[in-house]
């Protein structure tokens, strides 16, 4: 059996009382006052650490919430040239930028768009570097501390055989060579212990270098908004880094700062029963969230009930795997009605495909303490016809 992520979903918090019907459906509804006040913790933490915070926009690239993020973080990171420019025109700010493996065609508009640009590998530094320095963007190396604390296997950066960052083993001062500073990006959805177990693993192999450095980014992962995460044992940490080593420090959190902050709203299409109750919405795991599949994982169902009426839902797709998960209503389910996933602003809407002709889900911004509600973006048949030839 595959191994299964367990959701880190909070509670349904204001979408308790939103009225599914507002909108069309499938659609994303993400509430604004929620996503300020993820980015008010994260300013907090950057304030006092002394830490820069960045958001990664490969979790969340709203942008029409760029100038909202733009008050409270110091930029963003990206994950190549498209996000780099995504950071740099809507957001501002700092742009750190890694991408496993870079085209040397895109290396003028990196390098013209980012602050730093991180590097997977020696020999892509060394490929690379000049260009950068002459740019006068910091260079760093992504490295791998061969240390694990991943939930899931193949969605562990320290996992064996990774492709992810150079492991630690392989270090060497010619290695290090004119690098600025070193990346790390080892964590999940995870609190402050894990990260405190890495640095204590990889502290020691890399301290000979701390000399010639200039920073170093701890990455994403860090699940420093979810009401449990042990944010003064961070900022502490922080702090007695910066004043052992005199580096600066990144953080890049990319689910925090949209987590609990939006909700994919469906509906039901159908009924079908073979062997149980089905339910085919017009919610597809496939195209709408992906990472239902690629995890597993199961989302939380808003509102969902402990007895009652139990359902596997599935998407509106021809792919016999477009099944989002067994569910369970207090009363038996009708066609036309409303249902939310919960927790969806991260991931699910950047992951988002047109595979079978799908349609995209609609964006709307709602801001739960004034309750007013835009719809932000829709899509149609241009937008599954234009991507294709």
């Amino acid at each position: 059996m595959a191994e299964m992520m367990t959701t880190q979903a909070g509670d349904a918090g204001a979408f308790a009382r939103f009225d599914l019907s507002r909108v069309p459906t499938p659609c994303f509804v993400v509430d604004s006052a929620a996503v300020e006040r993820n980015l008010k913790i994260l300013a907090d933490v950057s304030e006092r650490s002394g830490a820069h915070v960045l958001a990664a926009l490969k979790a969340f690239s709203m942008y029409e919430l760029a100038p909202l993020v733009r008050r409270y973080l110091g930029g963003t990171c990206a994950s190549g040239v498209h996000e780099a420019r995504l950071g740099r025109e809507e957001y501002g700010g700092e742009v750190a930028t890694f991408c496993a493996g870079y085209k040397a065609a895109d290396m003028d508009e990196i390098v013209a768009l980012s602050d730093h640009v991180i590097f997977n590998s020696p020999a892509q530094k060394a490929r690379f570097a000049e260009q950068c320095r002459a740019g006068g963007v910091s260079v760093g190396l992504r490295i791998n501390p061969e240390h694990s604390e991943g939930e899931i296997a193949k969605y562990d950066p320290c996992a064996p055989c990774s492709r992810l960052g150079t492991p630690v083993s392989q270090l060497a001062p010619e290695v290090l060579e004119g690098v600025d500073g070193l990346h790390m990006h080892t964590l999940c959805e995870q609190g402050f212990e894990p990260l405190k177990r890495t640095w204590e693993a990889v502290k020691p192999k890399i301290a000979p270098y701390f000399g010639q450095l200039k920073w170093l980014n701890f990455g994403g992962g860090h699940h420093i908004t979810r009401a449990d995460y042990d944010r003064e044992a961070l900022i502490a940490f922080l702090k007695e880094i910066r004043a052992e080593t005199g580096l600066e420090l990144y953080l890049e959190p990319g689910e925090a700062v949209a987590l609990d902050a939006g909700i994919l709203v469906g509906e039901i299409l159908d009924l079908p029963v073979n062997s149980m109750p089905l339910a085919i919405t017009d919610i597809s795991a496939t195209c709408h969230m992906p990472d239902v599949i690629e995890a597993p994982y199961r989302p939380a169902l808003l509102g969902e009930a402990e007895a009652g009426h139990t359902y596997r839902l599935g998407g509106p797709s021809c792919l016999a795997g477009d099944v989002i998960g067994d569910y369970t209503w207090s009363e038996p389910l009708g066609v036309g009605q409303r249902f939310a996933f919960l927790d969806q602003a991260h991931y699910s809407m950047v992951k988002t495909n047109t595979f079978n002709g799908v349609p995209l889900p609609t964006i709307a911004l709602w801001n739960s303490d004034t309750d007013e509600l835009k719809i932000v973006k829709t899509f149609g048949y241009e937008d599954f016809k234009e991507r294709l030839s």
